[in-house]
């Protein structure tokens, strides 16, 4: 989950928009937003999906390989 965070993070800094503009538009609440961005919490997938929604992102999850 580290990475799709790390991703969104880039996808938002690179946007252009602010934390009060998106968090209107996506849903997310601007507190979450806020630490969310500052590193001190991480996001669930469904905050994710509202912010890939948003910034015109596609959520692709694939199922890793079971070793054995």
């Amino acid at each position: 989950m580290k990475h799709l965070e790390k991703q969104i993070r880039m996808a938002i800094k690179k946007s252009g928009y602010s934390i009060y503009k998106l968090a209107k538009e996506s849903g997310v609440s601007q507190p979450v937003l806020c630490r969310f961005m500052n590193g001190k919490r991480g996001i669930t997938l469904a905050t994710a999906s509202k912010l890939a929604d948003t910034l015109g992102l596609k959520l692709i999850l694939e199922k890793k390989k079971m070793r054995g």
